[in-house]
This record gives structure tokens, C-alpha cells and sequence, in this order.
């Protein structure tokens, strides 16, 4: 199917690495023109705009700290003036952190809130004003599933990552008139050049007990993700908007 991705463009928040550089070669992989921001991984968003030119598409990386309003709105000024019109938003960054709730501090909850809330918040307001003056755009949120169920050793991350639904769901209906749409996409644990990090240290023992709460009997790969994002951020999607869409191997099941 032609998900009509071609000539959009996207912007996809941490992608020098991980699941957000998959995200952001596969909208290439489609032929869109792709932003690929990061914050410390410069090396990775350039090597993967390099790669999506390949593919024939025009991309760029674009650094950024997203909790610094002046620097969000020079990326996104970068991004149009190089670009074009910015089509779709893929929040992707975030901070987390896995540890006892009662073992943290207020400066472990401010790097993940003022990251994963407060930067998702900047680069929306930056981007959305100019989507709605255009008529039309999609903005894909990410979130872990943390959010959306609970999860002990995540309660922070947890906190900070519910805070997508309400993104999602309050931009969905304030931004409809404006012809915007607004999803999200819920996951559990996908194995990236990142997963150690996410998963706490995994050995074999740890990876078992892991798995073992997956009904699929494994954990995710970017490429049970990527097409989930694809098609909410596609005009194939034109009727879905304000919704949660888990993608998790059944690791919950509401």
C-alpha cells in the first residue's frame, strides 16, 4: 500500500540513535524528506541523513536541546528553511531512568520531566502553529507503555511519559478544525542499540524473566514499530486521531 508519505516532510525528535533513527529511515525508506534531531548524538543523525540520502530524499540532522525555546525554534526554523513546511511531528525523546521510587530525588525527576514534558511541549508549540497555519499535519507521539500502565522502578519515568496521552488527545481536539491529527504510540521494551540502558541491564537470566511476560515470547525490534508510526502520520490515517495505539507483544492488554 501507498501510504502517500512521499514529499512530506517529517521531523523526528531523538534520532541520532535507536528507535527514532529507524523511525526516521523508514519515512525515507518512503520517500519523505526527514529532519533527524538530536542532542548529543550527532554522529548517529548525521550518518543516518546521510544514509536517507541515499534513498533520494532530502534530510538533514538538526541538533537541539529541547528544554531551550530559543534553540527549538531555531531547529525548526533550520528544518522548514531547508526543508519545507514541516508535515508531520514524531515525538521520540525522552529521558528515563529505572530506579526505586523512594531511591530518587527531585533532580532525577527534573531531567526526565524537564526532557520528556517540557521539551515535547516546546517543539509541538513550535511546530503546530505552523502546521495549523498551513491547514494540515500529523503530529506521532512516543511513549513506553510505563505510561500507560505502571510499572515499579519506572514510577517517574512513568509519570513524565503519561503526560503524551494528555499531549495527544488535547491537541487532537483543540487542533481538528485546523486539519491536524494527534496520535500515540504506546510500547514495551524494543530492542535497539539502546536496550541495555532501558532494560536495566539485561543478562541471560534477566532476559528470560523478561520475555516471559511477553505472550509473543519475545521482545520488540524497531520494525514492529516503525509501520504502526508510518501509517498514523499518513493521509491513510485522515479519520484516526486522539488515540493510544500499543504496540507491546501483548505485554498488556488494555
Amino acid at each position: 500500500m501507498d501510504l502517500g508519505l512521499a514529499d512530506k516532510v517529517v521531523l523526528v525528535t531523538g534520532a541520532g540513535q535507536g528507535l527514532g533513527r529507524a523511525i526516521g529511515l523508514a519515512f525515507a525508506a518512503e520517500r519523505a524528506h526527514v529532519a533527524f534531531h538530536y542532542h548529543s548524538s550527532a554522529a548517529g543523525a548525521e550518518a543516518a541523513a546521510k544514509e536517507a540520502r541515499g534513498l533520494g530524499v532530502q534530510s538533514v540532522a538538526v541538533g537541539a536541546d529541547l528544554r531551550d525555546e530559543p534553540a527549538v525554534t531555531a531547529a525548526v526554523d533550520r528544518v522548514e528553511r531547508e526543508l519545507g513546511g514541516i508535515d508531520v511531528l514524531v515525538n521520540n525523546a525522552a529521558a528515563t531512568q529505572r530506579k526505586l521510587f523512594l531511591e530518587t530525588t527531585p533532580a532525577d525527576w527534573a531531567a526526565q520531566i524537564d526532557v520528556t514534558v517540557k521539551g515535547m511541549l516546546l517543539i509541538t508549540h513550535a511546530v503546530v502553529g505552523r502546521m495549523a497555519a498551513r491547514g494540515a499535519g500529523a503530529v506521532v507521539s512516543l511513549m513506553g507503555d510505563s505510561g500507560r500502565v505502571g510499572e515499579s522502578r519506572l514510577l517517574v519515568t512513568a509519570t513524565a511519559r503519561a503526560a503524551t496521552v494528555g499531549l495527544t488527545r488535547s491537541l487532537a481536539r483543540e487542533f481538528a478544525r485546523a486539519g491536524i491529527r494527534a496520535n500515540c504510540v504506546s510500547i514495551a521494551l524494543v530492542q535497539t542499540d539502546r536496550f541495555d540502558a532501558h532494560a536495566g541491564g539485561a543478562d541471560d537470566t534477566r532476559m528470560q524473566k523478561i520475555v516471559a511476560q511477553y505472550p509473543l515470547g519475545r521482545v520488540g525490534r524497531a520494525d514492529d514499530v516503525t509501520p504502526m508510526v508510518l501509517l498514523l502520520a499518513s493521509p491513510r490515517a485522515g479519520w484516526i486521531t486522539g488515540q493510544v495505539v500499543s504496540v507491546n507483544g501483548g505485554y498488556a492488554m488494555l
